[in-house]
């Protein structure tokens, strides 16, 4: 059992609007102060995505860019992770314009999947070419699972070489078309993961305390922030900070002796794509 938690911070996400949670960092700006606040408490990851002036989800380079300085200004040994998501724009020149920036990490979700509302669409093709040019940048690519199906594609890209060691996989549970916060199916999805292998699991929405709690009593990573969840408690009564989840997981932390697993001893592990 890991005495060391990787700490995943997703402070934005592609979904969360200043309408549904005023907590939410839109701006570069907003985007890096939150992220040196979450740091200064402890965290290993942070998992950006990044927004228009309209608050809008981009995939232009030139924000990323300003966020990714900033939180390296900042935050100077910290493991930084870029969005490569497709929800909102699906071409793979715009989807794979961050990778060229050179982040430690890039998130790569393995196949296509339903959300509530929406479908993120994810072709073999795409997912192996976004694979392809991590690895040409010497990205690691953040291995995103919402399924099984999601598990065993992501052992055919290892396999095939088309991803190379280390590998970080994050399974997020709670998704209405996914694997569900059952310890039946958080042990079967950990079970199918080699035990050399980094892992870190997300709650989605409500289910954030406790897939997180339960990572954590395991010797698992978790993934926190508004980007999955806005709420502090199940009744909703009112929005949670992103200060707040990460000083929360921290007293979970405290409470199974565990401890952080610090970025830089992390990052030394072959996730850095820099010198510090």
């Amino acid at each position: 059992m890991n005495s060391k938690i990787i700490i995943n911070f997703c402070p934005t996400g592609m979904v969360p609007t200043k309408d549904t949670t005023p907590n939410v960092p839109v701006s570069a700006q907003e985007i890096i102060e939150q992220t040196h606040e979450a740091y200064e408490v402890g965290i290993t990851i942070a998992h950006l995505h990044a927004r228009n002036d309209d608050g809008v989800p981009t995939y232009r380079k030139s924000v990323y860019q300003e966020i990714f300085e900033g939180v390296r200004k900042h935050c100077p040994d910290l493991i930084i992770c870029g969005s490569s998501s497709g929800r909102n724009f699906p071409e793979f020149e715009k989807r794979s314009e961050v990778i060229e920036l050179q982040p430690d990490m890039c998130s790569l979700t393995l196949s296509s999947l339903n959300f509530a509302n929406q479908a993120s669409m994810n072709a073999p093709e795409m997912v192996k070419k976004l694979a392809e040019k991590m690895q040409n940048y010497g990205v690691v690519p953040e291995l995103e699972c919402f399924d099984m199906g999601m598990i065993n594609f992501g052992h055919y890209l290892i396999k095939k070489e088309l991803v190379k060691g280390p590998f970080y996989w994050n399974i997020l549970f709670g998704n209405i078309a996914g694997l569900q916060p059952k310890f039946s199916q958080i042990g079967m999805a950990i079970n199918e993961i080699p035990q050399e292998h980094y892992i870190a699991l997300a709650g989605l929405g409500k289910h954030q305390l406790s897939v997180n709690a339960a990572a954590i009593a395991l010797g698992y990573g978790v993934r926190v922030g508004i980007e999955d969840n806005i709420w502090w408690d199940q009744e909703r009564s009112r929005h949670c900070s992103n200060l707040e989840l990460v000083k929360r997981i921290h007293q979970l932390l405290e409470i199974h002796g565990k401890e952080l697993y610090h970025p830089k001893d992390f990052g030394n592990k072959g996730f850095y794509n820099r010198k510090l």
